[in-house]
């Protein structure tokens, strides 16, 4: 695994690199004409920079995995694409990807994120909002202007991906939000489908856009496109797991946040259908209340533990991602990349942070 965490910092370092060239941490009056057009009248380039750059690089210097790029990258290889002419598409999911965070945070009323306060906490509301919608569009201008490197029809069909999982991300976000509010009888597959379209929707996203760059068929735009999903659906389910048992994950994210958003995460799903009657009675009316209090959510964790609810949730996140893999692995040539995209899977439902 230590080649594969070299490989992801070594992607990150040129992922950043790739953001940087297309959308710089400074705005000037030539940038503004390159982003968004000649103006009518003049634009603002300080205000532009302290609404918009200021907040969305304070946000992507944080770090973060980049492991979405990475899946780009890797499937592109696999494929037999040409990387370098179309590795800048890399940047589409993960600038969403970023964007969504700043977004789910407002909702959430969130605290911290990656050991630093919550953008709407250093920015306001408005401006967090606004940059983060910023960031769902403004990497289309890897297409708009990578007319050299794209055919028309490769364009369109990215295009068309682009937009239709753009329209699931809000699904997914949308049942997030509303089992917030109380809703008690969850189920499983409800869950599952939540995580496919919350957080695998961009993952679906990079493969089913690699393989468009790589002309590849529909068979394995559907079929990789749902290895990705898996991938997505994993990581939330690690990532909710980490929120209830790691003390490094929860000093980057905040401790107890998914307790205190009331999250109705796949642990909380089999703790209600297997805890005793006041444990049950209890862990809801932490979860609907939207406790800060650590004693209260500490109790909510101990109920998890108690019902297993920890190691179901990982046991799970790894047969969904076996499935998936073995559905799809013969449409991936062996590789080099192939290898990695396997690490890939293992470091998702087995990282600790």
């Amino acid at each position: 695994m230590g080649d594969f965490f070299e490989f992801l910092k070594e992607n990150k370092e040129m992922v950043d690199s790739l953001i940087r060239k297309h959308f710089p941490e400074k705005w000037d009056d030539k940038y503004l004409e390159h982003l968004f057009g000649k103006p009518t009248y003049v634009y603002d380039s300080d205000a532009l920079t302290k609404s918009l750059a200021d907040p969305i690089w304070d946000f992507l210097n944080r770090g973060g995995k980049r492991w979405r790029p990475a899946l780009f990258l890797l499937l592109v290889e696999a494929l037999g694409g040409d990387l370098e002419k179309i590795k800048d598409i890399a940047v589409i999911p993960e600038l969403v990807h970023n964007g969504s965070i700043m977004v789910d945070d407002v909702e959430d009323l969130g605290e911290m994120r990656r050991g630093k306060p919550c953008t709407h906490k250093i920015f306001g509301v408005d401006v967090a909002v606004n940059a983060a919608n910023e960031m769902y569009y403004m990497p289309l201008m890897v297409l708009i202007k990578n007319t050299s490197n794209l055919d028309d029809k490769t364009r369109l069909r990215m295009y068309d991906i682009y937009s239709q999982e753009m329209i699931n991300i809000g699904a997914g976000q949308g049942m997030d939000i509303w089992w917030h509010k109380g809703k008690a009888d969850v189920s499983e597959d409800h869950y599952l489908q939540m995580c496919s379209y919350k957080t695998g929707t961009l993952a679906r996203m990079a493969a089913r856009l690699a393989v468009a760059a790589s002309n590849g068929s529909d068979e394995q735009e559907d079929k990789i496109g749902k290895i990705a999903e898996a991938f997505g659906v994993a990581f939330q389910i690690q990532d909710d797991v980490l929120s209830a048992s790691s003390k490094d994950f929860a000093d980057q994210k905040g401790y107890g946040d998914d307790i205190t958003e009331g999250k109705r995460s796949l642990m909380v799903i089999h703790a209600l259908n297997n805890a005793s009657e006041d444990d049950r009675k209890e862990l809801l009316s932490i979860l609907d209340s939207h406790t800060r209090e650590k004693e209260r959510i500490d109790k909510a964790i101990e109920i998890l533990n108690k019902t297993g609810a920890v190691e179901y949730s990982k046991k799970r996140a790894k047969e969904i991602m076996a499935k998936a893999w073995n559905d799809a692995n013969h449409l991936i040539p062996e590789s080099e990349a192939k290898d990695k995209l396997k690490s890939l899977v293992d470091y998702l439902i087995e990282r600790e942070i």
